[in-house]
């Protein structure tokens, strides 16, 4: 049943269910509609699934086939990696670390919804402590997402215990495209990078390739233009207190592996991550706050 959040002249925020069409599960999430935009939500994983700011196509990929289902992270939009983003380097043979954390897999909170003539700011809230023997801190994490013209995205990490604690963290973007093909990241050129496939570093010496599998963390936090040649457009990234850019895609042998991505879908995306992929500090009783904003303009 829908529920409708909030309604006036401009905007418009309804309660809405997300499932499998053959499955019986099923998140609670929000619809945005604005004059600006209009925009999905999943509370499951705090996670943005769409972006389409009015005269636009959809910023955000979601995959056809991604599961809602408790335990498991939905692919697609912009998940939230943290504690840890990739695998944790801590675990050992009894105690595992599922990849990127537990944040993109629980139940997030409505703390605010807003609205006024530029946008809808909508405040998300996951609590918590002994979450997982390899982060047992008590803590709040605060995604503060503001829809209008661009797409604005917080998180607040408080460690609420009095043990210091660290954490790694990526805001895990999928950004839709005509194809790989089509892409240009031409502010990566010059920029050193580390390859998780072949375990190599080295500075991007030429054009980035988006095609085939990828895997690359680029050590920068300009901002970033993703330039679609065929769809004539590009998308606008600036990142805050976030070290690298993660550029990902599996490709097509190892999309093929994945039940949650729908066939071919991996010609349908770009994955560029604001984030920390090694261990920051965050004190005990003290807050830190990376953050994004997208926008996107045509040429």
């Amino acid at each position: 049943m829908t529920k409708i959040l909030l309604d006036n002249d401009f905007t418009q925020v309804t309660s809405i269910k997300l499932s499998q069409s053959s499955g019986t599960e099923c998140f609670e999430g929000l619809s945005i509609s604005h004059a600006h935009c209009q925009a999905q939500i999943s509370l499951h994983g705090g996670q943005v699934l769409s972006f389409k700011p009015t005269g636009h196509k959809d910023v955000l990929w979601l995959s056809e086939q991604a599961y809602y289902q408790s335990g498991k992270a939905i692919r697609g939009g912009i998940p939230l990696c943290w504690p840890w983003f990739g695998a944790n380097d801590k675990q050992t043979e009894k105690i595992k670390a599922a990849s990127h954390g537990f944040a993109r897999q629980l139940p997030w909170e409505i703390a605010s919804v807003e609205a006024d003539e530029q946008g809808v700011t909508l405040v998300l809230v996951l609590a918590g402590e002994n979450q997982h023997p390899l982060w047992p801190n008590a803590y709040k994490l605060t995604q503060t997402l503001f829809f209008g013209k661009s797409l604005k995205q917080s998180l607040a990490m408080s460690n609420l215990s009095q043990e210091d604690a660290q954490y790694s963290a990526a805001l895990h973007s999928y950004f839709t495209v005509s194809n790989p093909n089509n892409v240009s990241l031409d502010a990566l050129t010059g920029v050193s990078y580390s390859d998780k496939l072949t375990g190599n570093s080295s500075i991007q010496q030429q054009a980035v390739s988006c095609v085939g599998e990828i895997d690359r963390e680029y050590h920068s936090n300009e901002k970033m233009t993703l330039v679609d040649s065929q769809w004539q457009r590009k998308i606008d990234i600036v990142s805050r207190n976030c070290q690298q850019w993660v550029l990902w895609n599996p490709g097509a042998e190892l999309a093929n592996t994945m039940a949650d991505i729908h066939p071919q879908g991996e010609q349908e995306y770009v994955c560029l991550e604001a984030a920390n992929t090694s261990w920051q500090a965050l004190p005990a009783g003290k807050t830190v706050i990376i953050s994004q904003e997208i926008s996107v303009t045509n040429f």
